[in-house]
């Protein structure tokens, strides 16, 4: 649930980069507005952030939590398109923030750290095929479980309407099931 990656993250601490800069946010900042320029790329280093996009009739769909290691802003900054989504912290945050010239050029010329984000974007890929695979297929209760079984803090630190948002539920069907699990002792 919430993505993780130590191999990278230890890898951009240990790099030592001049360019590389540090930023912290509290709860609930806007790290990328949706449909905004991204000029650089984040890598976690401590916390939670939701990556969610906004649609067109006011709902919000939670594509994944990132936590320490994970990487946001490659593609935009690759590509040159605006955001997707949003990022938002859920928790107190650092990120490492590397710029996008200086994330070029690091891909270019250092063959770990271009080897680490082809993994992470794979790694990207496949997990969002499973998940979203899982959460289609299977009911509300299972999806839960399946949560708290990869996060036991789960209810207590992510808000019920962005579980809801994350499973494609709606908050109600949430808290039924939820009730549900409670009255048969899970």
């Amino acid at each position: 649930m919430i993505r993780i990656n130590r191999e990278l993250l230890q890898y951009i601490t240990e790099l030592q980069d001049s360019g590389i800069t540090c930023e912290t946010y509290g709860p609930g900042e806007e790290i990328i507005g949706q449909k905004k320029r991204v000029l650089s790329v984040r890598i976690v280093k401590s916390g939670i952030v939701k990556c969610y996009l906004t649609e067109d009739n006011g709902n919000d769909f939670i594509q994944e939590f990132f936590g320490e290691g994970e990487i946001f802003g490659e593609i935009e900054v690759l590509n040159g398109n605006p955001s997707f989504c949003a990022l938002e912290t859920i928790t107190d945050t650092e990120v490492c923030k590397i710029p996008g010239d200086r994330f070029g050029e690091l891909l270019q010329t250092d063959k770990k750290f271009n080897e680490l984000i082809l993994k992470a974007l794979a790694s990207k890929v496949h997990y969002t095929a499973i998940r979203h695979s899982y959460h289609q297929s299977h009911a509300i209760e299972d999806n839960l479980l399946r949560l708290k079984k990869q996060f036991p803090r789960l209810i207590d630190v992510i808000a019920k309407r962005d579980i809801a948002n994350y499973l494609g539920v709606t908050l109600r069907s949430l808290n039924r099931t939820i009730n549900g699990m409670r009255n048969k002792g899970i």
